[in-house]
């Protein structure tokens, strides 16, 4: 493409929209937060579209397969993996309020080496897309898989390409309200129907004890269960690349437009703690939402499979969960499960379609191989890629037929990205954050409890493959 001169990222651009636009705060959005917990809660939303990200084939096939392979023992693992990664997450979210800057142009503004004008983050950020494209074709792959199981009159590859289309019209406009609220619907579906299943287990031989869940919770850990557990903690919770997503959806939610421009006031400093408070439980409720399903898939593996020494192999799992549901609890068990199978790897896809659309749009800008600067030019790029995106993963997949192997060569990538989120972190937290906005000694114990973690794992999971 032809690059575009432009004076840099931070160059301001005239547009009479500047006032609407939620990526260029201005003095006539401002808002003080609310301040009661009813208040707050008609202000989420970034959390329920990084909640149906994040559950996604990881938990519906690999959670599930360690919850096979190892039994309820390492069911801690799991729940401390949830929660120990969410620090990273806020402390993005806290640079998309006070900043008004999404992901890309907040990594372009950091120090460090640049090539062609563009930092080096970028590119590498850049360089790892062609394994990610092979990750969400794997999804879309999963998806095709469980709805040919439930409808066989129509061939895989039919069912992946109508999955790819419908998620293409269901994004292309860009709307965020939208993208919101088919999240929290799918997230909805998806943890009721998962959760009833559950239930459901109770009523058969594979009913979970009180003894077993006491077994999963003792912080103990055999040492055969190491390299599983640490599969676990790579795998479970939030990921760099939703880490990456959730400054989009704190932008276009409003936080940083009420937050408005920072003028160094008093003022401007209390109305963002109050937004940052809100963004906190945003968070919070959606890492509830996702360790919540997360569990239940293990439980399922630990209790239906584990016994039995039964690990099926990638979206083999769905059919062999499916088929105890059925013997145990007739075939409307399995209905339930299935329609809940669907739902955690269509979610996944659709936020994956409206994520990559404003991301790459976002990173394209600052390449200056498009432009991304006003709501017109952005709704356009978005419209663009949200059509381009599901067809490709849609051609990776019917052109490998492999999904899992696909989805773990992802998952390589996200371990690499994974270090780059932590610097990035480090470097919102300690050079960017203006004093007035400096956290408790607590939340710096998260922060560097959350970095420790994910560098080791990271470290891990590229020692494994190398």
């Amino acid at each position: 493409m032809e690059r575009i001169n432009r004076p840099g990222p931070e160059t301001p651009v005239s547009n009479p929209t500047t006032a609407t636009d939620p990526y260029r705060p201005s003095s006539e959005r401002i808002r003080s937060a609310p301040t009661t917990l009813f208040g707050q809660l008609r202000h989420l939303g970034p959390g329920f579209i990084l909640s149906a990200a994040i559950v996604g084939s990881g938990e519906l096939v690999a959670t599930t397969a360690l919850g096979a392979k190892a039994g309820f023992v390492t069911l801690w693992v799991i729940l401390v993996s949830c929660l120990v990664k969410v620090a990273l997450q806020l402390e993005f979210g806290k640079n998309a309020i006070y900043t008004g800057i999404p992901t890309m142009q907040a990594l372009n503004r950091l120090p460090g080496l640049r090539f062609r004008n563009t930092h080096w983050t970028l590119w590498l950020w850049l360089s790892l897309q062609g394994l990610k494209v092979l990750q969400v074709g794997g999804i879309v792959g999963g998806v095709a898989i469980v709805l040919h199981m439930n409808f066989p009159v129509l061939p895989t590859g039919v069912w992946a390409a109508l999955s790819a289309m419908s998620a293409s019209l269901l994004i292309y406009k860009g709307y965020y309200t939208w993208v919101e609220k088919g999240a929290l619907l799918m997230i909805m579906a998806f943890t009721a129907l998962i959760l009833v299943s559950l239930l459901l287990l109770q009523q058969t031989e594979y009913a979970i004890t009180a003894d077993q869940l006491a077994e999963g919770l003792r912080f103990s850990l055999p040492p055969t269960a190491v390299g599983v557990a640490l599969g676990a903690f790579g795998i479970t919770g939030v990921g760099g690349d939703e880490i990456m997503y959730y400054n989009y959806w704190c932008i276009e939610k409003g936080y940083s437009a009420y937050v408005g421009p920072n003028d160094n006031t008093p003022a401007w400093a209390e109305r963002a703690k109050g937004w940052i408070r809100v963004m906190y439980l945003d968070a919070l409720c959606s890492m509830l939402v996702y360790t919540t399903v997360t569990a239940a898939f293990y439980l399922l593996g630990a209790s239906l499979l584990h016994e039995q020494g039964q690990i099926p192999d990638g979206y083999g799992m769905i059919e062999a969960l499916s088929r105890l549901f059925t013997a145990t609890l007739g075939p409307g068990a399995k209905i339930i499960f299935m329609i809940g199978a669907f739902f955690v790897l269509y979610s996944t896809l659709f936020t994956a379609n409206a994520s990559w659309a404003r991301i790459f749009g976002d990173a394209f800008g600052q390449f200056g191989w498009v432009r991304f600067s006003t709501p017109a030019e952005r709704k356009r790029v978005i419209a663009v890629l949200a059509w381009l995106f599901p067809a490709l993963w849609c051609v990776s997949f019917l052109f490998l037929q492999v999904p899992v192997l696909m989805i773990l060569l992802g998952g390589v990538a996200t371990s690499v990205l994974l270090i780059v989120v932590v610097w990035a972190a480090w470097q919102f937290r300690y050079h960017q954050l203006p004093a007035s906005l400096k956290p408790t000694l607590f939340y710096d114990f998260c922060f560097w409890v959350s970095i420790l973690s994910i560098l080791g794992v990271g470290t891990y999971g590229i020692w494994q493959v190398l």
